[in-house]
């Protein structure tokens, strides 16, 4: 990090440079009085947005600056809004209807997706919800097998938004965790030789297939590296009108089409980091305290692994966008070398992406042992949740079913206290090795002993209570956070 950075926390904003120069050099100074020479962009709520005469840019809390400097932001513009302005291109001239006949599917308009409101777009193309926050949703389905999209089946179709505006689609098709989901009948299950086989098969379908459709109506694609650390790869690509249609084929693992905007794609899916102090208090904020004693993390994004046993990549994914590090599952198995069909060890994911966490000045924290709630508090008590390793049995999650559904209606915590007590003491809980998965620890309740934790399995399951000594019976004893 550049002493400049560490003196005013990094937030890179997708700003054109041409908009910084239209101010002047100033000197910004913060609370402990060291200054900085640098333009205005432009202020965002509670935060200002500066760039240095060399074209660095910082995202700092105004309440950190010296009181002139905040009495001077009173009057300043607000920051633009990241740009999907774009160059226009050969085939802007081809008309919505021409793409939606490669697509098979009415996607595209007039009006950009990026204009779209992603309710409406997600009840017509008929994708569910699945998940919500204060400012970004995100809708997925795991299609039909009959489902087309550009000229091939995908499994999964995830459209995700930004203040109720289509910021980005993710396409997945052929890949190693959903294609060999037998319905629980393990025998149909081959061996990894045969599997490898059938699913470069597939995967080499479904590239001639999207790229067939794609290249009768746009021409022939060009070839970029895209994204960042363990994620980048090659693409093919294709514009219209301000979109991109990025295509990968990750060797053994998956093919995927992503739909973004023209400028993500010219800066190669490149995301510039948060800064810490801005995320500590966005988590912090999110913090929910409860008048029965509860402390909960509120405003998490959930994702839904589907039908493969992708909870590891899945509840990752989770835990780095609450903390402001791009994260997709699908790339995520691919770092935690996960099985065909799912299987994905922590500990190998988490070194696989490893580096792109630190990039972005996130850290790990791990521990093993016994559940305590003092352990996990460090953490919930700054906004930030707990990945959990335990054995999640039939018994478990039937025990957790109806403790979550007693315990809504609770108006005597006093009582309540004490039926969970005599719960504990009489559970029949016990560990099974085939029963392995990974969620995230969201909350606790001291005085009850119990704890909040929540499954990568849609929004159903976004918080579920059980407590502590039940929670320790089918424990890993195995902990992780994607921390500061």
């Amino acid at each position: 990090m550049t002493r400049a950075a560490s003196l005013f926390l990094v937030l890179g904003l997708n700003i054109s440079p041409v908009l910084a120069q239209t101010a002047e050099l100033r000197t910004f100074t913060n609370a402990q009085g060291k200054a900085l020479q640098a333009r205005l962009i432009g202020v965002a709520g509670a935060n200002v947005t500066i760039e240095t005469a060399n074209g660095q840019r910082f995202t700092l809390p105004i309440a950190s600056l010296s009181a002139a400097d905040q009495q001077y932001l009173k009057s300043a513009p607000a920051a633009p809004a990241a740009s999907t302005a774009y160059k226009p291109g050969p085939n802007d001239k081809l008309e919505p209807a021409a793409i939606n006949e490669a697509a098979g599917q009415p996607l595209f308009s007039d009006t950009p997706l990026w204009a779209t409101s992603a309710e409406e777009l997600a009840e017509k193309l008929q994708i569910p919800p699945e998940s919500k926050t204060k400012t970004t949703s995100s809708f997925r389905s795991y299609t039909e097998k009959d489902y087309k999209l550009f000229g091939a089946h995908p499994y999964s179709v995830a459209m995700y938004a930004e203040n109720g505006k289509i910021a980005a689609f993710s396409l997945v098709y052929a890949n190693k965790g959903d294609l060999f989901q037998y319905e629980g009948d393990a025998s149909k299950q081959p061996d990894d030789n045969d599997a490898a086989k059938l699913l470069k098969k597939a995967m080499d379908k479904d590239v001639a297939a999207i790229s067939e459709a794609l290249t009768k109506k746009l021409g022939a694609p060009k070839k970029e590296r895209f994204g960042e650390k363990a994620g980048r790869m090659n693409m093919q690509r294709w514009d219209w009108r301000g979109h991109s249609l990025l295509l990968a084929e990750a060797e053994g693992e998956y093919v995927g089409l992503q739909i973004v905007t023209t400028a993500f794609a010219d800066a190669g899916g490149k995301v510039e980091e948060t800064a810490d102090k801005v995320i500590r208090a966005r988590v912090l904020a999110n913090l929910e305290k409860r008048p029965n004693g509860d402390i909960v993390v509120g405003d998490l994004p959930m994702v839904d692994q589907g039908p493969k046993g992708y909870c590891v990549p899945a509840t990752a994914e989770r835990a780095m966008r609450y903390l402001g590090v791009p994260a997709d599952m699908y790339i995520l198995a691919n770092a935690g070398q996960s099985g065909f069909g799912g299987g994905t060890s922590v500990d190998v994911l988490l070194e696989g992406i490893g580096p792109q966490i630190r990039s972005k000045h996130r850290s790990f924290d791990s521990w093993g042992g016994e559940l305590k709630l003092k352990d996990l508090a460090k953490y919930i008590d700054k906004g930030v949740p707990v990945m959990w390793c335990l054995y999640s049995t039939d018994k478990f999650n039937e025990v957790a079913d109806k403790h979550t559904q007693e315990r809504k209606a609770v108006t005597n915590w006093t009582t309540w206290k004490v039926k969970v007590l005599k719960q504990a003491a009489d559970s029949t809980l016990e560990k099974d090795r085939d029963s392995a998965h990974v969620v995230l620890i969201t909350g606790y309740n001291k005085d009850t002993n119990e704890i909040a934790f929540s499954d990568s399995w849609g929004e159903n399951y976004k918080e579920r209570w059980i407590s502590v000594p039940e929670a320790e019976r089918v424990s890993q004893q195995h902990f992780y956070v994607v921390g500061f």
